[in-house]
């Protein structure tokens, strides 16, 4: 990760989570929520290509899991119970795909090994899945900026669909308060977060043996 004294607590905080799970040998887990246009994509691109830690990290997008717009909570259930919590006990977990563009689930994803895992989006830190994590993140940013951002990158389908999904995220946050299972809470209004390096595939934009990722269709 480029030097930054903004983010610098952020690269210790991963190197130390990184090191004490390597060492207890399982998978290091870190989660990034926060709400809508607040950076969570943009920091885990960066992570991926900047990795300031130990391995080579793989990356979970919620975006690819909830089962349609009111799939929320379904997702936030989904990649704890699937995913965290067995490859937390077994080594292995997966997650299901979800196919937006028909409204129905696709692939299913499985994930072993011990590399680091990043999982980012709305829903990451509910108390169960924080207890299954080795790093927990959450981020702030300006309301305006943040509506801007997801607006600009998601386009006239997610305008329509931002109340709706602003309303399930608060629900999620008045009854999960998941700035409490925050281990670092990052204000990344004004920072940027563009990688110095391409980003790297994401965990299920391929089949890769060696990473220990399979896609089941």
């Amino acid at each position: 990760m480029r030097p930054s004294a903004d983010l610098a607590p952020l690269a210790d905080a991963l190197s130390r989570a990184v090191a004490t799970a390597s060492r207890a040998g399982r998978t290091p887990v870190v989660l990034i929520d926060g709400p809508s246009g607040a950076g969570k994509s943009s920091l885990a691109d960066l992570l991926l290509a900047d990795w300031p830690a130990e391995g080579a990290p793989r990356l979970v997008r919620m975006d690819d899991l909830y089962p349609g717009w009111d799939g929320l909570d379904a997702g936030s259930d989904a990649v704890g119970r699937d995913l965290l919590a067995p490859l937390r006990a077994h080594g292995s977990g997966s997650w299901q795909r979800w196919d937006w563009a028909n409204e129905r689930p696709a692939g299913r994803v499985q994930i072993t090994g011990t590399e680091p895992l990043i999982v980012e989006g709305c829903g990451t830190l509910s108390r169960r899945n924080a207890a299954l994590a080795d790093l927990t993140v959450w981020l702030h940013a300006d309301d305006a900026l943040r509506k801007r951002r997801a607006l600009a990158r998601d386009g006239a389908t997610f305008a329509a669909q931002w109340d709706r999904w602003q309303a399930e995220f608060d629900r999620f946050v008045a009854r999960e308060d998941p700035v409490a299972s925050a281990a670092l809470v990052l204000d990344v209004t004004g920072l940027d977060l563009t990688p110095t390096a391409p980003r790297t595939a994401r965990v299920g934009d391929l089949t890769d043996p060696v990473s220990g990722t399979t896609v089941e269709s």
